[in-house]
């Protein structure tokens, strides 16, 4: 069972995930957080953080991290620059389900991500189906054993080692920094006898599992470690990188919906994706 709080008046942000053994959500001090107006730099308080339009890019990590949300019922609302968001979270057997609804223009393009950000430790490990498309990010770079493409916003190799970076191992530290984005909707998280889950579903539309893996080389000159696990609408943190099929494109409807699911049962992925879901490079 998972129990979950959020705080709708600073950006909507997850502030607690918990079960019975633990607390999921990795924190940070950060006052300033609550004084922070619509074009700020991101405060980083830890959480999770709702990122839409973008994560990277700007407005930095998106545009509703730093506007009070409204609740009527049981759902929580944002109203960003050209768009609204809602969600709905509630209580499922053994975890806790996010029922999204993005309302905007026609044609208008968005990716989304539950920037999630965990408290684990050095013996975690991420755990995702294997040969998924990993698209690797510049941060990279100083791992590869060969020189970063000029120009490239990312290189793709196949999960869990891209290019020989073994993107599933979250930790030792080892002041290194690396953004990674999975063509999967499903990732698990192994910490000791502790499991996490999280799945992203939405029809039509391009799902995928971001990961930020920072074991202490993020910010300089005092960095710390942290590990997002992030389940994403599209295939790139900064929207203005995305190509054709790596944003979200709202339809005529004028809506998106989506839903996250998060368990604290084993749910690694074991078999091949689906047909359905096409791999991308």
């Amino acid at each position: 069972m998972l129990t979950l709080t959020t705080d709708a008046e600073h950006g909507g942000r997850w502030t607690s995930l918990r079960s019975p053994s633990r607390e999921w959500l990795w924190q940070r001090p950060a006052p300033e957080r609550e004084k922070v107006a619509p074009g700020d730099v991101f405060v980083d308080a830890g959480g999770l953080e709702e990122c839409v339009p973008t994560v990277r890019g700007l407005p930095d990590h998106g545009d509703v991290w730093s506007r009070a949300w409204t609740r009527t019922g049981d759902t929580e609302h944002v109203q960003g620059d050209s768009f609204t968001l809602a969600r709905t979270i509630g209580a499922t057997a053994d975890g806790v389900r996010a029922d999204y609804t993005l309302t905007a223009p026609a044609g208008f393009r968005f990716v989304w991500a539950a920037h999630a950000l965990l408290d684990l430790s050095a013996r975690a490990t991420l755990h995702m189906t294997d040969g998924a498309p990993t698209r690797l990010f510049p941060e990279a770079a100083p791992l590869l054993g060969e020189p970063w493409p000029a120009d490239a916003p990312w290189i793709t190799g196949p999960w869990p080692t891209p290019h020989g970076v073994p993107m599933n191992r979250l930790g030792p530290d080892d002041g290194t920094a690396v953004g990674a984005v999975v063509d999967t909707p499903l990732a698990c998280v192994h910490d000791d006898r502790d499991r996490l889950a999280l799945e992203l579903r939405a029809d039509g539309q391009p799902v995928s599992m971001a990961l930020w893996r920072n074991l202490g080389g993020f910010p300089q000159p005092d960095p710390y470690r942290s590990t997002g696990v992030e389940p994403m609408l599209g295939r790139v943190f900064d929207l203005a990188d995305a190509g054709p099929d790596d944003a979200v494109r709202v339809p005529p409807s004028g809506e998106v919906r989506w839903r996250l699911t998060i368990t604290g049962a084993c749910r690694c992925p074991s078999t091949p994706a689906p047909k359905e879901h096409r791999p991308w490079t």
